[in-house]
């Protein structure tokens, strides 16, 4: 390996399993090990197969499995005290498991050895040497996880390097210091791999926890002096506030560090394994992520808009496709003249900047977010609306009226019935539903209504619904705003609704969000 090369070492399946709620079987644990590999991880800590029968099994399963480019790698810890490490039953399995790299921890605070450990600081240094000797006579390659570098350094400077030392002159291939409670800042670490890095021999990494919000800076600052392995998970899952997140380091690794950590087209694949892993441990990703998240490349702000239409650069710190993200024009009533543009464009409506429709549509658009609409979350109300101005369609129906009623019976049940009343294809068509709220009953009614018109209706579900109170002072009187999510299996979009009554705002939103898919079904 290169001095300048820099290996991506990740623990989603063992450190970032630790992380509150967050459990997965031996199949998704497979299926991330996988996706991690094609994103280009070198390193894929798969977990303990001594903790667990889950754990042994995922090893037994990943045995079977030809990865193009990473290697497995099963954690363990330094001998128990007392044992001798060929009689150290977790270091057996280690010994025993398939994979060529193990990785053990061991501890290196003094506080740690008297409070947790209770063993002596000699003691402790026989077990990091005898632990890494043993493993590497038996052919294995090393990666020894220094746990509480950091506040060992702090405490005593001398001895969390004698630690250090004893695993390298061991033979441990990498010796990583951790930041493990999270604590430290990151002049503090480029201070400590200043100090550390060119005094072992051995490659040195770095493994850090986000308490401070700094796990991902930490990390950074650590390869810019010296550490030379980066370990992390996807996302930043892990224990308390998390592990430094991978999927903001491998693209600042890349892009603005100049470490060849993995090829264009594995970078290009980081937003998707990023939501992929997100779906599979069933955790949402932040829509504010940096470089993955929907609105980490949304601009808002007309003069925003104006400048990336011109210069992406100017407010875009990397190309969006570089990461497999997308640029998105988001539309509010900071939006100009470009935002529309650019909507109309992407619809496929040919638009010129001095269209009077132009000015209208913004004069409207601004009055209706006045009144509490919310287009930057409902991109398919603004569609409709866009449309309504300047393409107008047949809708799918014509609306006469509906009727809601909710039935609290003295058995405890609550039975909601919806009818409604609409004109389908020059035919007038009454329908009636029942549903376990007024949303889902309109809803049945609705589909019930026209879907011998629109048999592609079944393709569309609704996947979210959220209602916020727009002025609070008023009470129950308030007005209320609803966002419905919804999804035909290959798209998902949002539509908005505006009312005092929550189940008009519903139904308004209940509407464009069908109407959307209608619409985008007919799209070439």
């Amino acid at each position: 390996m290169s001095e300048q090369s820099v290996q991506l070492y990740d623990t989603t399946l063992r450190d970032g399993m630790q992380q509150e709620g967050m459990s997965v079987s031996v199949d998704e644990k497979v299926r991330i090990a996988l996706k991690l590999d094609e994103l280009g991880i070198g390193f894929i800590e798969g977990g303990f197969p001594a903790s667990n029968p889950k754990e042994d099994e995922f090893f037994r399963r990943m045995q079977g499995e030809r990865l193009a480019g990473a290697e497995l790698v099963a954690f363990g810890m330094t001998r128990r005290k007392g044992v001798a490490a060929d009689a150290d039953e977790s270091l057996r399995v280690l010994v025993d498991v398939f994979t060529p790299t193990v990785a053990i921890v061991g501890k290196t605070w003094g506080l740690h050895l008297t409070k947790v450990l209770r063993v002596s600081r000699d003691e402790n240094l026989r077990m990091i040497d005898e632990s890494v000797r043993f493993l590497v006579a038996e052919g294995k390659r090393v990666v020894y996880d220094a746990e509480h570098f950091f506040d060992a350094w702090r405490d005593d400077e001398e001895y969390a390097l004698r630690c250090a030392t004893a695993a390298a002159e061991a033979g441990a291939a990498v010796v990583c210091l951790c930041d493990t409670n999270g604590s430290s800042l990151p002049s503090f670490v480029a201070e400590v791999y200043a100090a550390v890095a060119p005094a072992l021999p051995a490659l040195v990494g770095v493994h850090a926890h986000n308490d401070s919000d700094c796990a991902v800076a930490n990390s950074l600052v650590a390869v810019a002096a010296g550490a030379r392995q980066v370990q992390g998970t996807v996302n930043g899952y892990g224990e308390r506030c998390g592990n430094a997140n991978l999927v903001s380091i491998i693209p600042a690794l890349k892009l603005k560090m100049g470490f060849p950590v993995v090829s264009d087209e594995q970078l290009e694949r980081l937003t998707e394994t990023s939501h992929f892993v997100a779906d599979v441990v069933n955790a949402a990703i932040w829509g504010h992520a940096p470089y993955v998240g929907r609105s980490a490349f949304a601009h808002k702000g007309g003069l925003h808009v104006a400048a990336v239409e011109h210069a992406p650069q100017t407010f875009e710190h990397v190309a969006p496709a570089s990461v497999g993200n997308e640029q998105r024009i988001v539309i509010s009533e900071l939006s100009g003249k470009g935002a529309v543009l650019r909507k109309a464009h992407d619809m496929g409506l040919k638009l010129a900047g001095d269209d009077a429709r132009v000015a209208t549509l913004l004069k409207r658009l601004k009055d209706r977010e006045h009144r509490g609409y919310h287009y930057e979350a409902a991109d398919a109300s603004f569609d409709l609306l866009l449309r309504e101005e300047l393409a107008p369609h047949e809708p799918l129906f014509r609306f006469e009226s509906f009727r809601v009623s909710v039935e609290k019976r003295e058995d405890g049940r609550a039975v909601t019935e919806a009818t409604i009343k609409v004109h389908v294809g020059g035919e007038r068509v009454i329908s009636t539903a029942e549903g376990n709220g007024p949303v889902n009953a309109l809803d049945s009614a609705l589909r019930q209504a026209i879907a011998t018109k629109y048999p592609h209706l079944s393709d569309i579900e609704l996947v979210n619904y959220k209602v916020r109170i727009l002025d609070e002072a008023k009470g129950t009187g308030a007005v209320t705003r609803v966002l419905l999510d919804a999804s035909d299996g290959e798209e998902s979009w949002g539509s908005i609704g505006v009312s005092e009554n929550i189940i008009e705002a519903s139904w308004e939103a209940l509407v464009d969000s069908i109407e959307y898919g209608m619409v985008r079904s007919q799209k070439p």
